[in-house]
C-alpha cells in the first residue's frame, strides 16, 4: 500500500486530481489508516494509469467513466469499447475540421498585414467588424 504522494507518482496522476477523481466518483474512495491518511494498492494505480492515458486521448470525464467500467468488465462486449471510441474519433475530425476553417481565416488576416509601423491593421478592422455584429464568414 502507498500514500497519496507515492500514488501519485507511480502513476503519473497528481495528487491533486487523484483527490478529485474520487470526489466526483471516478475512482472509488480510498482506504483510510487510523490518521487518515489515504492508502492506495496496485488496482488502484492501474485505474489512475487507465484514466491518465484515456484523459490524454482526449476522451471526456464521463466517456473515461464507461472506459473505466467496461475494463473492469470483463464480461464486456467489445462493441460497446468500439462504439465510445468511434464516437470520440469522430468528434475530434469534426474539431480538426473547425480547426482549420479557422486557421485559414487566420492565415488569410496575417498575410494581409503588413506588419509594420503603420497605425493600418487589417486583422484589427476584421475584429472590429465583427465586434459591431457583421456576421463570421469562413474561407471558401
Amino acid at each position: 500500500m502507498m500514500n497519496i504522494g507515492e500514488a501519485a507518482r507511480a502513476s503519473g496522476v497528481s495528487s491533486k486530481m487523484i483527490r478529485h477523481y474520487e470526489q466526483i466518483g471516478l475512482l472509488p474512495q480510498a482506504v483510510r489508516r487510523d490518521n487518515g491518511y489515504r492508502l492506495y494498492g496496485d488496482p488502484e494505480v492501474q485505474s489512475l494509469r487507465f484514466i491518465r492515458h484515456a484523459r490524454s486521448l482526449g476522451f471526456g470525464l464521463e466517456t473515461v467513466r464507461e472506459l473505466l467500467s467496461l475494463w473492469q468488465d470483463e464480461s464486456r462486449a467489445s462493441r460497446d469499447v468500439h462504439r465510445l471510441a468511434t464516437e470520440h474519433l469522430q468528434a475530434l475530425q469534426r474539431k480538426a475540421e473547425e480547426l482549420r476553417v479557422v486557421m485559414a481565416a487566420l492565415q488569410n488576416l496575417v498575410s494581409c498585414c503588413h506588419g509594420d509601423a503603420r497605425p493600418d491593421c487589417p486583422i484589427l478592422e476584421e475584429l472590429a467588424g465583427h465586434a459591431s455584429g457583421a456576421p463570421f464568414e469562413p474561407p471558401t
